[in-house]
């Protein structure tokens, strides 16, 4: 496994870096990435940024917003976060499987004297509260699998950037963001430094031996820089999936979050728009243009059922989403 560590906080620079590594370097190499962002909020790939970030705050606080290739719930980033990627072969992974790669996460932690656990879709808590989020993207059979751990962030600066929707809360007795997240050296028995704690999950992760990091080209940056100026870093990318439609519903499902954005006309889908934190593994965009058309009847169920809907919302069933279509 090849070991990559960014020596940039830029956000938009980052998740151009695991792209490119994900789709450019050597597909018979399986990659771990540690790196971190500066004040970032950065958004799950079906989230409508408008409605899961303070603007207000945004502004005033010059927090950058970014917009990643997974899907999931939106997190703030901040110097007391680290984040890890894996980038690996998916016949090496069955699946969603989140368990496989925060495990290393969690007996890292044991070292420290932190009782920490995976619970729930996505989550690392201790004490029944998050430390850490993770999400996956997949393509051509490769799996990208990513996670932020809140080791000393500001969790004041995490609600007040954060819009937390009540849906998010519901069966749920917790009823805000500081009652939901805590950091690691809360927790922990002394103050673990960010160094101290990257080294142990170095060494947890790819053993003992002397880590070669794999050095990135200047062809490498360049692709890279271009990336980033490209995609990450542009209003269409981060915003520009924010357009107004006529009807608006949302749901708490147990496999996460879905809002639906749609316009109908004489009882037929002429467009429609998902954000939310669901996971899924194909482009949510194929199944948001085979419903335009679709009549909103009782066999709004049997479509769904037909375009295979646990590929693009993993868990929700074509009965629970054809029940909040329709309203």
């Amino acid at each position: 496994m090849k070991y990559i560590e960014s020596n940039s906080t830029d956000p938009y620079f980052n998740l151009a870096l695991e792209e490119y590594v994900f789709d450019r370097l050597p597909k018979d190499e399986s990659y771990f990435m540690l790196w971190q962002n500066a004040n970032t909020i950065v958004i799950g790939k079906y989230q409508n940024a408008l409605e899961e970030v303070n603007q207000t705050v945004v502004d005033e606080r010059g927090i950058k917003v970014a917009r990643r290739l997974s899907g999931g719930g939106a997190v703030y980033h901040d110097m007391g976060n680290l984040n890890f990627t894996f980038i690996v072969d998916q016949k090496d992974v069955k699946g969603m499987n989140f368990k496989i790669f925060v495990e290393p996460v969690v007996e890292t932690l044991k070292g420290f004297g932190v009782a920490a656990e995976f619970t729930g879709r996505n989550d690392i808590v201790i004490d029944g509260m998050k430390i850490s989020g993770n999400s996956q993207y997949v393509k051509k059979h490769r799996v990208m699998h990513h996670g932020c751990i809140m080791l000393d962030s500001d969790l004041e600066k995490v609600a007040d950037a954060l819009n937390v929707k009540a849906a998010k809360f519901k069966s749920k007795n917790s009823k805000s963001v500081r009652s939901r997240v805590t950091t690691i050296n809360a927790h922990a028995p002394r103050k673990i430094s960010m160094e101290e704690f990257k080294t142990a999950l170095k060494e947890h992760i790819l053993g003992s031996d002397v880590i070669e990091p794999y050095e990135l080209t200047e062809e490498d940056l360049r692709e890279i820089k271009r990336l980033r100026d490209e995609k990450y870093s542009t209003w269409a990318w981060n915003y520009g999936q924010a357009v107004q439609y006529e009807m608006t519903r949302e749901e708490k499902f147990d496999a996460g979050l879905v809002t639906v954005n749609m316009t109908a006309k004489d009882g037929q889908i002429v467009d429609i728009k998902f954000f939310g934190d669901f996971f899924g593994n194909g482009e949510i965009e194929d199944l948001e243009k085979a419903l335009q058309g679709v009549i909103l009847d009782n066999v709004l169920e049997e479509k769904l059922e037909a375009l295979n809907l646990d590929e693009y919302m993993h868990g929700i069933t074509p009965a629970e989403l054809a029940g909040l279509i329709r309203g």
